[in-house]
């Protein structure tokens, strides 16, 4: 089953969690008090370390059928039970079908990959990284804040992708859209359209509030 990536099956325990989408290389911080996912975390403990985030959608209640796998890279028991982990993505996957579903379910997944770039993906990822810095800088001026973007920003197009995606807030299903993508380019383009309109959504408030400035 394994002998090519792109066919490699395996069962994996499913965690799913409302409103968040992991991607690879991207932390998770999580906090386990459920008893069935103690329960889960205890088992994988003793295995590889590895599972799967699935967003729920809470309004229709629907469960993505595209996750992320997560490893634990380090955790902390606490007194009641309890733990606190903090998790790093690694590969997608794609549920086939569900296994199992107590005590927590367990999915029989595929792992997927963005498709091989057929062009330079440099300048696209070079765009995508000037509308990042004229959004900080934006919010930076309009919060009057100091906000700086990471030193440690990925350079590698791929990468840099899931980085924009990660640190999208309060837009869940956008983020999911763009973590079922398998194509770098087109991830990239949609991260572009929505600075852009981030971009310019700021500007026009910033506009607004120098005018109201120099009013007073």
């Amino acid at each position: 089953m394994t002998s090519s990536s792109k066919i490699a099956v395996r069962e994996l325990p499913l965690f799913p969690l409302p409103e968040v989408v992991l991607f690879p290389s991207r932390p998770l911080p999580l906090h386990i008090f459920e008893f069935r996912y103690r329960i889960m975390m205890n088992t994988i403990l003793e295995s590889d370390r590895r599972f799967g985030v699935l967003m729920v959608d809470p309004v229709k209640g629907t469960i993505a059928n595209v996750g992320c796998c997560a490893e634990i890279v380090h955790y902390q028991r606490l007194p009641d039970d309890r733990m606190k982990m903090l998790t790093l993505g690694q590969q997608r996957f794609r549920v086939l079908e569900y296994v199992r579903e107590k005590p927590y379910r367990v999915g029989l997944v595929e792992w997927i990959e963005d498709q091989p770039p057929t062009k330079d993906l440099r300048p696209l990822a070079a765009e995508v990284q000037q509308l990042l810095q004229d959004v900080v800088r934006l919010s930076a001026k309009l919060t009057e804040q100091k906000i700086d973007l990471p030193e440690d920003l990925p350079d590698l197009p791929t990468e840099l992708s899931y980085w924009v995606a990660s640190n999208l807030y309060g837009v869940a299903s956008e983020q999911q859209s763009l973590l079922e993508i398998q194509d770098t380019v087109a991830r990239l383009e949609r991260e572009a359209e929505i600075l852009i309109s981030t971009r310019n959504h700021l500007a026009a408030r910033s506009v607004l509030k120098d005018t109201f400035n120099e009013m007073g």
